[in-house]
C-alpha cells in the first residue's frame, strides 16, 4: 500500500482532501499532512512517503522549494503539485526539480484521484522492473559461476575443439584468448580445516574475488569445497611471469590483518595453447597437493618442490620419530580422490627416495599410513571391515609388499579407500547442511531481505561454496528454489484464503504485488486470479 503525505496551508482545501477521498478503500495510506513545507520536511523524513502532493505557494517554505530538497534527499519520492497560478514558468520550474505532475486549482476530487493513481501505476511499474533486475543480476551470477565451472572442466578434460571453448567463453564473460597460460590452484584454511567459514574467511574470499573481477588478465573459478582456479593469461602489455609474480604478491595481500587464516596454492607450468590447459591444470594439481606436507602461506610450482628433493638422505640419518602420521591423517581429511597418487609419491619422497628403497624401512612406513587410515576411518564412525574387505587383510598384505611400487599401489587401495568413504559421510553431511538451510528458508522466505548471503551465513558457509553445494545437491540454483517455495506458499493462501493478490505478495516475502503476479504467471502459467478461480 502507498503512502500519500499532503502540504496544503489552506486548511478548508487540506481537510477536503484528507476526508473526501477514501484513502485506503482506494488502495493508499494517507501518512499525514502538513500546512507549509518547513512544517512538512521532517515529518516526511520520518513517514518516508510513496507520492507528495503539495501547493506551491505556501507561507515559510514553499512548494517548489521543498520539492528540491525532497528530491535531493529522496529521489525515488514522486510528488504531484497543486497551484492555482497557471504560469509557465512555475510549471518549467518544477519540471527541472522532477516534478511528477503539475494539477492547477481549483482541483476536483476525482482528477486529483486520478492523478495520484497515474503516479502509482508509475511507482509500481518501477519497482517491479527493479525487482525483475535484481532477481535477474542474481540468477545471472549463479548461472555465471555453474557455466564457470562446466567451461573449466570442458577446458582441462582436452576433450572438445578449441574453437567452442573460445565461443562459449565469449557467451559467458570469460575471454579466453591469450598468447599464454597458466593455473594457479588456491585454498582457504581456518585452523588446519576446510570445513565451515570463519567470518575472516568470508572477508579474504570476498577480497580475492573483488581483485580478480578487476582484472583482465586472470580468469576465477569458484571449485566450491576445492577452493578457488585462477587461469592466468598474458596480454601484450604484461608477459606471463609478470602478471603472476604481481598476483601472488595481491593474494598475498589479502591475508594481512587475518591471522587465522592460512593459505596454499599451486602452479601449473606455462602452456601456449589452450588445449594444453589440461597438462598445466595437472602441473598444478600435483604442487597443489603439497599442501599437506608444506608449510601454509605460499604457492609452488611442483619444479621447485623436485629441485629440493633430498635424495642423499640415508636410513642411518633418519630419525623416524619425526614421522608425522598427523599429515597423513590431515590429507584423509581433506584431499580429493584424483590425488592420492600425487600424495604417496610426494610423502614417500619426502622421506628419502633411497630410504624407501629398503623393505625394513617401506614396511614400518606403510603400516604407519595405514593405522593413520585407520584412525580417520574411526574418527567417522566406520569400522575397519570396509577396508578388509576391498584392499584385503593389512597382515597378510605386508609381505607382499617387496617393491616401492607394490607398497604405493597397496596405500593408494587404501586411501582411495578411506576417500571414497568420507565423501559418502560428507554427501550425509552436506545433507544435513541443505536441510537446515532448507528449514531457515521455510522460516524465513517471507522476509524481502532474505538472500543467498543470509541464507549461507546461517549454515557457517561462504556465499560460492554455498552456492556450488546448493545448485549440486538440489539441482536448481538458490533463488530457483527460493522462488518455487514462495510460489507453493502463495498457491496455499490462494486456495485457503480470501486474501487479495497485493496481500499475498507481501505475506510471502514481495513488496512489488505487480513483480509477484509477474512471476506468479511465469512459473505456474497462470495468475494468481486464475489459479483461485481454478480452485
Amino acid at each position: 500500500m502507498l503512502k500519500v503525505f499532503l502540504v496544503e496551508d489552506e486548511i478548508v482545501m487540506r481537510e477536503g482532501i484528507k476526508n473526501n477521498i477514501n484513502w485506503e478503500a482506494e488502495g493508499f495510506e494517507f501518512a499525514g499532512e502538513a500546512s507549509d513545507g518547513e512544517l512538512a520536511y521532517p515529518l516526511i523524513q520520518k513517514t518516508r512517503p510513496d507520492i507528495l502532493i503539495t501547493d506551491i505557494k505556501m507561507p515559510f517554505m514553499d512548494g517548489l522549494e521543498l520539492s528540491r530538497l525532497i528530491k535531493q534527499e529522496m529521489p525515488d519520492i514522486r510528488i504531484i503539485i497543486l497551484s492555482g497560478y497557471d504560469e509557465f514558468e512555475y510549471a518549467k520550474e518544477a519540471i527541472n526539480i522532477g516534478i511528477t505532475d503539475y494539477l492547477v486549482k481549483p482541483v476536483s476530487g476525482a482528477q486529483l484521484l486520478a492523478a495520484v493513481k497515474k503516479v502509482e501505476k508509475l511507482i509500481l511499474e518501477e519497482r517491479e522492473q527493479r525487482e525483475f533486475l535484481r532477481t535477474f543480476e542474481k540468477e545471472r551470477m549463479e548461472n555465471a559461476q555453474l557455466a564457470r565451472q562446466k567451461l573449466f572442466r570442458s577446458l582441462i578434460s582436452g576433450k572438445r575443439p578449441v574453437s567452442e571453448l573460445l565461443k562459449e567463453g565469449r557467451e559467458i564473460g570469460m575471454d579466453l584468448a591469450a598468447k599464454r597460460y597458466n593455473i594457479i590452484l588456491f585454498q582457504i584454511f581456518s585452523g588446519g580445516k576446510v570445513e565451515g567459514y570463519s567470518e575472516e574467511q568470508n572477508e579474504a574470499a570476498a577480497a580475492i574475488e573483488e581483485m580478480t573481477e578487476r582484472s583482465q588478465e586472470i580468469l576465477m573459478i569458484e571449485l566450491g569445497v576445492e577452493g578457488w582456479a585462477f587461469i592466468l593469461k598474458e596480454t601484450e602489455e604484461k608477459d606471463l611471469e609478470q602478471i603472476q609474480e604481481e598476483f601472488q604478491e595481491h593474494l598475498g595481500e589479502a591475508f594481512q590483518g587475518h591471522s587465522e587464516i592460512e593459505y596454499f596454492g599451486g602452479t601449473g607450468q606455462p602452456v601456449g595453447r589452450l588445449g594444453e590447459l589440461g597438462k598445466c591444470f595437472e602441473e598444478a594439481s600435483r604442487a597443489f597437493s603439497y599442501r599437506y606436507l608444506k608449510k601454509r602461506n605460499q604457492i609452488i610450482s611442483i619444479s621447485q618442490e623436485e629441485e629440493t628433493v633430498d635424495e642423499e638422505l640415508s636410513l642411518n640419518s633418519l630419525r623416524v620419530e619425526k614421522l608425522d602420521r598427523r599429515v597423513v591423517e590431515n590429507f584423509l581429511k581433506t584431499g580429493l580422490k584424483g590425488e592420492v597418487g600425487h600424495f604417496i609419491d610426494e610423502y614417500m619422497d619426502s622421506l628419502g627416495a633411497r630410504n624407501v628403497q629398503s623393505l625394513l624401512f617401506r614396511q614400518y612406513v606403510t603400516m604407519d599410513m595405514y593405522f593413520a587410515a585407520v584412525a580417520v576411518l574411526e574418527q567417522l564412525g566406520y569400522g575397519t571391515e570396509e577396508l578388509v574387505k576391498r584392499c584385503g587383510d593389512f597382515q597378510k598384505m605386508t609381505a607382499e609388499l617387496s617393491t616401492v611400487e607394490q607398497a604405493k599401489e597397496y596405500l593408494g587401495k587404501i586411501f582411495e579407500t578411506v576417500v571414497d568413504l568420507r565423501e559418502k559421510a560428507s554427501n550425509q553431511k552436506y545433507r544435513t547442511l541443505l536441510q537446515d538451510a532448507s528449514r531457515y528458508i521455510e522460516q524465513h522466505y517471507d522476509n524481502e531481505d532474505i538472500s543467498l548471503n543470509s541464507v549461507a551465513a546461517s549454515v557457517n558457509l561462504s556465499p560460492n561454496h554455498f552456492s556450488t553445494i546448493f545448485s549440486q545437491e538440489m539441482g536448481q540454483t538458490f533463488i530457483e528454489y527460493l522462488t518455487s517455495v514462495r510460489m507453493e506458499k502463495a498457491k496455499e493462501l490462494l486456495r485457503s484464503t480470501t486474501m487479495k493478490t497485493a496481500e499475498i505478495a507481501y505475506a510471502v516475502g514481495y513488496k512489488d504485488p505487480h513483480y509477484f503476479s509477474y512471476l506468479f504467471k511465469k512459473t505456474q502459467e497462470c495468475t494468481p486470479r486464475e489459479f483461485r478461480a481454478g480452485v
